[in-house]
């Protein structure tokens, strides 16, 4: 195996703590005569645990060394995977590269593994290559991820040549992009050892358009902004603003289940990371993706002066910001800044220009170009969004009437009308469904 692995120039970048590296590591050794039996035994065991640990995290099933091995090629940057994640396949001499290499993945792929078995009198190879997982909860595992790497997996086992497999890399990487940013849908910002990660939100809230209820008018407009945005032509950032649980905030999740195929990615960023926005920027500005830097419940008190970070970045400082970067903001507050009376005096003894001072912070709204009122709704829209969300369950067989009836009291202890409002009231009917069976009778 190792052998195999020193052949790799374009993906010699793969970990050297990657199983794939470790084994090779380990076969050597044992070849050579550098380690025992038993070392190479516990060795090699250690490695099918960490191999295990992937496979559950992905949810691999069969083939877990052939799923691995194609996980490696889709998560793996190099100058020619993020090349081809923008053109598909290349003309040009690095074709005989790749070509080359991945007929090294081939033989790694169909690798026989019994002598070493035999040798060392195991079969945990054996195992992780006739692997039947127990099936699990999608909350436990990347589903989006793991039903790409199954299926190609098993497309690239079928390939009769290197070529069909350098066509089915390549065209992979051209439909779904490369590494963590091509495989997810969704990220937060994080730090590791000072330096800005994008670290992938793997269990999103799978939610459309259609599950929410009303508010057609700023769905729509939402919609427009985000399609044009994806064609490749001019689109402005967005701001939803407006009262709590009126569906701002699943809107930008039905955006991301709605577009991801498009190549729509959202980073999800907290007001006390806005210093790091241009690094954030830095790191996608040339993908081939559309992104959305998302700020949830965006708001800014008096004292605060992150929205200069975040006003510079919009619109204003010397770089321009990429075409592929759109900044989408959720808030509650119309204006983003708490305003106070003492805001709208012209003169105050602190500062002679005070007004000036409040038009700066007001304009941070203004580079937003698309802005999207969601209000709460009225008692007739209220019943229109609990009876849409009944119809959905056909286990609820209260009528309208009742149904309308037992929201509007539940309402008036729960926070008042709001589309949130009406999703916990259904919740709680769902909840109570066994004492309704008990009661009709």
């Amino acid at each position: 195996m190792f052998k195999e692995t020193s052949k790799l120039v374009i993906y010699n970048n793969i970990s050297d703590d990657s199983v794939l590296k470790q084994l090779a590591y380990i076969f050597k050794e044992f070849e050579e005569q550098a380690i025992t039996k038993e070392e190479a035994t516990f060795k090699i065991y250690a490695q099918i645990h960490n191999l295990l640990e992937v496979a559950t995290t992905y949810g691999f099933n069969n083939n877990l060394w052939q799923n691995y091995l194609t996980y490696l090629l889709i998560t793996t940057e190099t100058p020619f995977s993020i090349t081809s994640e923008k053109t598909g396949a290349l003309d040009g001499s690095i074709n005989i590269f790749a070509e080359k290499e991945f007929q090294v993945f081939m033989e790694l792929f169909h690798y026989d593994f019994s002598k070493m078995e035999q040798e060392l009198g195991i079969d945990c190879f054996t195992t992780i290559t006739n692997y039947h997982s127990i099936p699990k909860l999608e909350t436990t595992y990347n589903k989006n991820v793991s039903e790409k790497v199954v299926a190609l997996s098993e497309k690239l086992a079928a390939a009769k040549d290197e070529h069909e497999f350098y066509t089915l890399v390549t065209a992979f990487y051209r439909d779904y992009g490369v590494g963590v940013l091509g495989l997810n849908k969704a990220f937060r910002v994080d730090k590791q050892k000072g330096e800005v990660v994008l670290t992938p939100i793997t269990n999103t809230e799978i939610v459309r358009f259609d599950n929410i209820v009303g508010y057609e008018s700023q769905k729509q407009k939402l919609r427009d902004n985000t399609e044009a945005f994806l064609q490749g032509k001019k689109a402005n950032n967005v701001l939803m603003f407006g009262d709590s649980g009126t569906g701002k905030s699943t809107s930008i999740k039905a955006l991301l289940n709605e577009y991801y195929e498009d190549g729509l990615r959202i980073i999800e960023i907290y007001k006390h990371q806005f210093e790091d926005l241009s690094k954030v920027i830095a790191m996608i500005k040339n993908r081939n993706y559309k992104f959305i830097i998302y700020m949830d419940d965006l708001s800014f008190e008096e004292f605060e002066i992150e929205y200069k970070y975040l006003k510079a970045v919009i619109e204003g400082g010397l770089e321009i910001k990429p075409r592929n970067v759109l900044i989408y903001a959720t808030s509650n507050r119309r204006h983003l800044i708490r305003e106070t009376w003492s805001d709208r005096e012209d003169v105050r003894d602190e500062e002679m220009h005070h007004s000036d001072t409040m038009q700066e912070k007001l304009s941070l709204v203004a580079r937003f170009g698309v802005t999207i009122h969601f209000s709460k709704p009225n008692k007739t829209q209220f019943n229109e969004i609990v009876l849409g969300l009944a119809r959905r369950y056909k286990e609820i067989t209260y009528t309208d009437d009742e149904l309308k009836l037992m929201a509007n009291q539940w309402e008036l202890s729960h926070g008042g009308m709001s589309g949130r409002c009406a999703e916990q009231f259904i919740s709680y009917v769902l909840g109570k469904l066994p004492e309704q069976e008990e009661e009709q009778k």
